[in-house]
This record gives structure tokens, C-alpha cells and sequence, in this order.
């Protein structure tokens, strides 16, 4: 056996649904305080950005954040404008770029920031409320805040930093980022055009209305054209089951109910515009992401009263078509869970709270408001425009302050649902994969007016007679806390060579059921035939040792085929996450006895089927080689590692073998022929170690000895048999010397 921690592994792992994730806002977002962004730009530059306002170009800057007592200096950022029409405004908004200038670099997990001058609106909060909500009603949105920008010491404004979307935001809600992420732009209005995926390629004043921003090497639009071909041909009797197989219908309800609400006539459903679209490959389901929302609450620029205008009614009139609003809209079962969402939000949200932390915006912001130098630019907004913007109106295209607004959609809206009984909403179906013997945890998230529904877990073994279980929400059958509508269940003992399939049924106390998913969830438990398959070298830190086909010195990792028999690699994955070892799957290759394969762990998949979507830790962690999903991903092999060094491998002393080496002349895709390697060969003169200097971290040697470890008094600190390795962190700081037995001796610094 070649694995660890194996219970672990399974326990968290096979999961088929899982619920998004809410990243903190950390200190970037920090909503308390309004922090500080200074930019430092060689002038002439500056100056010829404003010139050119329709370039993309990113040009060289120096960043410092500041938030309170923190204080942080990036240097050598891309800098540029962003936008559509403000890019011509006075008020120009900003894109920072982590990572243009300086590859992989990322800024408190981030690559790029979005400081928006948001000059169509005079309180620079319709965003900020927009995107507060979202998240307050369990949407994976962006985050944001107000930060004071300036430019070479230059006050340029109250801006609001909005969070980028791009493969790092999906990773970090949806926990996975290889699949296509779609930029949605006018018109995108999600119209059937046929088959071919390269229709939904079209151009639009020189960009795609669905513009791939991830996987563009590869620039397939094939699972786009399935969802859009669902959406629009699937049979009304079958829409629902069909659209719950491809897209994440229940969350985008209440997208739609916020864009109704907020009256974001500039999204999808009225304008086919500013949205993303997500294919989320733990799920295979298309997610919708919001985007661009200024021109809400109250801002009108084509004369229509969006705080009483139909909630069932609000998509475009005439010849355009909004298939992803009317068809819910047109079915019945969605259209009342559309309608029980909207008058939850308004009941939950809408309230005295809300209008109390209006007021708290309020007051944090006018004195940053009073002393914006662009402020007046563009509209000749003034600080009474600013405070009037957040109760009656203001001027010209502000036909709403934000709490009139609000007020006003709130009693037109109450006025206008046809609130009904609702088929309890059932999502975010997720299981794990038992060990052989042990159990099968199923859990699902439930909604309905009531709020203790039956929800039950039906299941067959084997193709057998369905049987039945009752799920709990009460904290104890791993559904999160209790009564958070997250309800658990488990099937007990299952064996190997078993099939099981099962769905998850809700019925609340007016007798009104649900039943999903619409296809039973099917698992193949079958052991794994542990296929002869090492982890056999790794470098996570490549300067110069060997180039990729980009001529990139990327991080690697050598498999290596040490049975009889040919090895089809297609089923199988690679991870760096035990929590996630279906992280990267292998292309279709057939791996063939005694032969090595390497894989680039550079995060870039977009350049080949041999490059992951990960990349390795060159201070240490886990990887792991998994089995297929039948198989519950078992681990073929797994290695942990610690830190490693530029241009040194640590791979198997042999091919396959138990020891592991460091080598000074690595062997990527060829035998680990440790013998021949003079640094690290079987002499007894040679003995090394890394890290050194070191500060809390375990000392490697090339090989392992008998040593005595001294402080600089000459006094024995460790007496150590036969040991690869030191743990310096119990030992104080300063200088030691490490002896062997064969006389050699060598000085460690500790820090």
C-alpha cells in the first residue's frame, strides 16, 4: 500500500453537489473603514492613458493599500482603464493587475481589482447595495467596498473596489476553475442559433457577445450550445427536469427576484446584457454570476418606471427574445417559487435594518464625497445630490433616491405577487463515497413556506426494491447546524461491488412534494485494482532545469508505470488537495510498462493536456494520484513533501522505490538512476542539506546518517540513528553544527 490517511480522504471527498462558498472579506474588502489606494505612475504615461481611452494596454505601476494600521506595497502591477461608456467620462474607472508583469502573482489570493468611479451615480453606492444583497440572499457575488483613490499623490475620488471575476473567483465560490467561464455582453440574450457551438462565437464592435475568458487555447463553445439548446427546445413539460440537469436554476431565482427588485434594467432579462456564465465541472451545471449593476435603484436613462413596473412582466417587449426569463416565467412551478422567493426577500430584507445601514452608508461616505475632485465633472453633482440620492431623487436620469426607490418597488411588488403554495425547492444534492463496510452520507439544502418539511432519502441497492430514510436538520447527521434547512441522511454499511441509486423527496405540511433530482443520482462502488502507478519525482520550483512546449520553466511532476500491464490514465486524476482529488483528470493516454510521464503543474491549462490547473508549493504540502470515481478516488500513491529548493527534484532513489532523494541533476521523464548522480551518491564524503538558513521548518539531508547536532558552546543538543531529517522548531535561534559519524561536519543557522 502506498497511501495515508485514507479515512480522511474518503470522508471528505465525492462530493456531487456542494454548496458555494462565501470568502471573508479579508482586508482587501474590509467594509468597516474606507480604505486607501495610492497608485504611482510615471506621468507621461498617465497622461497618455487619458489620451487613449479606448487601449487595453497595461502599463507599468507601484500599488499601496491601506486600511487602518495595515499598510501594503505592491510594486511592478499592470495598470490601465476599464469599462464601456466611462472610459469618456471625466470620472474613469481603473483596472489593477497583479500578475501582468509579474507571472503567478497573486495579492491576498486575488490577481486583479476593479476600482470603479461609478460617475452615472451620485451616492457611488447603487453597486455596493446591489452586491450586498446578493450576497445576504446566499449568492456567491462579488465583493466590494469604497476606497479613496489616488493617483501620484493626486486625490482622484471616492471609488468602489469590486472583486474581478475571473478563474480565481469561481475557485474560490464553486471550489473548482476549469471549466469555461463565458462574459456575457449585449446582445447576449441566450437565443437558440443552432447546433454548432461556433454560432454562439458572433462579434459585436469587435468582441464576442459570449467572450470564453478561460480555456481559450481549447476555445470550445460546446457546452454552451447544449445549455442554450436546453433552455430554449427542451419540452414545457419536461423544462424543469431538463434545466436542473445543466444549470443551477433555484440560485438564479433569486438573482432574478434582486434584478427585478433593484430594477437592473442593464442585466439579462430586460437588456441581454452583463452577466457571466460558469460551467462548473463539479457539478456539470452552468452557474449565472452578476455583473455591472451602477445603473440601478432609482437611474433610468429610456424612460420607464422600473419601481412599478410588472414583476412578471419585466423582459423587453417586441421582437427580443429573454428565453432564461419567459420560460420561468411560463412554468408554473418555477414561477411560484419565483414569486415565494421575491416576498421572502421583501419580508427579510426590505426592513428598518436595511434602511438603517443606508444611513450608516450615508454618513461614512459624504466626507470622502465632499472633497472628489471629479465629483461635479461629469454631471455637476454636488453634496446635495449626493445626500438627496440616498432619500427623494436628485436630477436628470436619477428619477429615484435609493430609499424611495426602494420603498416604492417594495408596495408595488407586494401588490403584484401571486403568492401560492410552492413544491419545497430541493438543492445542492451532495454525497460521499463510503469506504467498503461503511456508510453512504447523502445531504440536501430544502426551501418551502414550511419550514419543517418531511424530506426523506429514497434509494435502491443493487437495482433492488426502493427503500427509504428519514433526513434530519438538527446538527447530528453531518447537515451542518441545526435548522439551517441543510437536511442529512445515511445509508449504513455499503460494500463494495455495489450500485445505488437515490433521490431526495420533500413534502411540506399543505401537501405539497418534490422530488429530485428528476434522474436518480447512480454511484459504481467498485474496489480499485491498485494499479502499479508511482508519484516518482517532483520539482516545485524550476528555473532551468527544463522548458515546457512554451519554453516556460514550470513546476512538474513524473508518473511513473512500474507493473506489467498498460495503464489507461484517462479515469484517473492528479490533486494537491486530499479534500478534492478529482482536482485534475488525465487526458486519454495509455501509459505503457516500465514508461514515465510528466505533467506540468503550472495552473495553465489553457496551454495543453499535459498542463494542470494547480501548481505546487515549493514550502511543502500533499500531493496524491487517484483512482477513478467509481473506485471513491481511491489513492494510488501520495507523497508529502517539504520545502523544496530551485532545480533540485525529489523524486524515488529508483524508479518506484521507497526512498526519496533530492537530485542535483534531475530526471524529468526518464529513470531516477541515483547512482550515477556524483552530489548524491553512496560516498561517504558527501552530505547535504536544505533548507539552511532556516526558521521553523525541518532540516532534509541527500541521505540519511548518524549525527550529532552542537550548539556554538560545542554542546550536544540531539543524538539522532539513521534520520533523513531535524525539526528546528523547538530549537533556539542561533548557530549549530551537525557532525556525522564519518567525521564530516557541516554549519546549520537557525533563525
Amino acid at each position: 500500500m502506498k497511501y495515508i490517511l485514507l479515512a480522511f480522504l474518503f470522508i471528505i471527498s465525492g462530493i456531487v453537489y456542494t454548496q458555494p462558498a462565501f470568502p471573508d472579506d479579508g482586508i482587501v474588502f474590509n467594509d468597516s473603514l474606507v480604505s486607501r489606494v495610492d497608485i504611482t505612475i510615471n506621468p507621461d504615461t498617465l497622461e497618455w492613458i487619458y489620451n487613449n481611452v479606448d487601449s487595453n494596454q497595461e502599463f507599468h505601476a507601484d500599488f499601496i493599500f491601506t486600511s487602518g494600521n495595515y499598510i501594503d506595497t505592491i510594486q511592478n502591477i499592470g495598470f490601465r482603464l476599464r469599462g464601456n461608456t466611462s472610459r469618456n467620462a471625466a470620472k474613469k474607472s481603473f483596472k489593477i493587475s497583479f500578475n501582468t508583469f509579474e507571472p503567478g502573482r497573486k495579492w491576498h489570493g486575488l490577481e486583479k481589482l476593479n476600482l470603479n468611479g461609478e460617475h452615472n451615480d451620485p451616492s457611488i453606492s447603487r453597486s455596493k447595495i446591489n452586491w450586498d444583497l446578493l450576497r445576504q440572499f446566499n449568492i456567491p457575488a462579488s465583493r466590494s467596498n469604497h476606497v479613496e483613490v489616488y493617483i501620484n499623490d493626486n486625490y482622484y475620488g471616492l471609488y468602489l473596489n469590486v472583486e474581478h471575476t475571473d478563474e480565481e473567483f469561481v475557485e474560490s465560490r464553486f471550489g473548482n476553475k476549469n471549466g469555461n467561464l463565458f462574459k456575457c455582453l449585449y446582445p447576449a440574450d441566450l437565443d437558440y442559433k443552432g447546433s454548432n457551438p461556433n454560432l454562439y462565437k458572433e462579434e459585436y464592435w469587435g468582441r464576442r457577445a459570449y467572450d470564453l475568458k478561460t480555456n481559450t487555447a481549447a476555445d470550445d463553445y460546446s457546452d454552451l450550445a447544449h445549455f442554450i439548446d436546453v433552455l430554449n427546445n427542451s419540452t414545457s413539460a419536461g423544462f424543469l427536469c431538463e434545466m436542473e440537469k445543466v444549470f443551477n436554476i433555484y440560485d438564479y431565482l433569486k438573482i432574478l427576484v434582486i434584478d427585478v427588485f433593484t430594477g437592473n434594467w442593464d442585466g439579462y432579462p430586460y437588456n441581454q446584457n452583463n452577466f457571466y456564465l460558469y460551467h462548473n465541472t463539479e457539478t456539470d451545471k452552468f452557474e449565472y454570476i452578476p455583473y455591472d449593476l451602477d445603473n440601478t435603484l432609482g437611474i433610468d436613462w429610456i424612460g420607464r418606471d422600473w419601481a412599478n413596473r410588472d414583476v412578471y412582466d419585466w423582459q423587453q417587449h417586441g421582437d427580443n427574445v429573454r428565453p432564461l426569463y419567459t420560460r420561468i416565467i411560463n412554468n408554473n412551478e418555477l414561477r411560484d417559487q419565483y414569486s415565494f422567493y421575491f416576498n421572502q426577500f421583501l419580508q427579510n430584507f426590505i426592513n428598518s435594518n436595511f434602511y438603517n445601514k443606508l444611513e450608516q452608508l450615508r454618513a461614512k461616505l459624504e466626507p470622502y464625497v465632499i472633497n472628489d475632485p471629479f465629483y461635479p465633472m461629469d454631471y455637476g453633482f454636488d453634496i446635495d445630490d449626493f445626500n438627496a440620492s440616498f432619500e427623494d431623487g436628485t436630477i436628470g436620469h436619477v428619477t429615484y433616491g435609493i430609499e424611495l426607490y426602494c420603498n416604492t418597488r417594495k408596495y408595488s411588488a407586494l401588490s403584484q405577487l401571486d403568492v401560492n403554495n410552492i413544491n419545497p425547492v430541493i438543492n445542492y444534492i451532495s454525497h460521499v463515497f463510503p469506504l467498503p463496510g461503511e456508510d453512504l452520507w447523502v445531504k440536501a439544502f430544502v426551501e418551502d413556506e414550511d419550514t419543517s418539511p418531511d424530506v426523506t432519502l429514497v434509494y435502491s441497492i443493487n437495482g433492488g426494491d426502493l427503500l427509504s430514510l428519514v433526513m434530519h436538520d438538527d446538527g447530528n447527521h453531518q447537515d451542518g447546524e441545526s435548522n439551517d434547512g441543510i437536511y442529512g441522511g445515511v445509508v449504513l454499511n455499503i460494500p463494495w461491488n455495489t450500485a445505488i441509486e437515490y433521490q431526495v423527496t420533500a413534502e411540506d405540511e399543505f401537501g405539497y412534494s418534490s422530488f429530485m433530482p428528476c434522474d436518480p443520482v447512480h454511484i459504481d462502488l467498485y474496489p480499485s485494482n491498485e494499479p502499479e502507478l508511482f508519484i516518482n519525482e517532483i520539482m516545485a520550483s524550476n528555473s532551468t532545469t527544463i522548458a515546457d512546449e512554451y519554453g516556460e520553466y514550470d513546476d512538474w511532476v513524473e508518473i511513473y508505470n512500474g507493473g506489467t500491464e498498460n495503464i489507461w490514465m484517462g479515469d484517473k486524476y492528479l490533486s494537491d488537495n486530499p479534500a478534492n482529488p478529482d482536482k485534475w483528470q488525465f487526458p486519454d493516454i495509455t501509459l505503457l510498462p516500465g514508461a514515465h510521464l510528466m505533467i506540468w503543474t503550472d495552473n495553465d491549462e489553457d496551454q495543453g493536456t499535459f498542463h494542470t490547473n494547480f501548481k505546487l508549493d515549493v514550502d511543502g504540502e500533499e500531493i496524491g494520484l487517484y483512482d477513478s470515481e467509481t473506485t471513491a478516488f481511491f489513492p494510488i500513491d501520495t507523497l508529502s513533501y517539504g520545502p523544496q529548493q530551485t532545480d533540485i527534484s525529489f523524486g524515488r532513489k529508483t524508479d518506484g522505490g521507497s526512498a526519496w532523494v533530492f537530485f542535483t541533476n534531475p530526471t524529468p521523464n526518464s529513470s531516477n538512476i541515483f547512482e550515477a548522480i556524483a552530489e548524491f551518491d553512496e560516498r561517504i564524503d558527501v552530505f547535504q542539506i536544505y533548507p539552511n538558513p532556516v526558521k521553523d521548518e525541518i532540516v532534509y539531508f541527500n541521505k540519511p546518517v548518524d549525527l550529532l547536532l552542537l550548539n556554538s558552546m560545542g554542546e550536544t543538543v540531539m543524538n539522532m540513528k539513521q534520520t533523513n531529517s531535524i525539526n528546528t522548531k523547538e530549537l533556539i535561534p542561533g548557530i549549530y553544527y551537525i557532525l556525522t559519524s564519518a567525521g564530516k561536519s557541516t554549519k546549520l543557522i537557525i533563525q
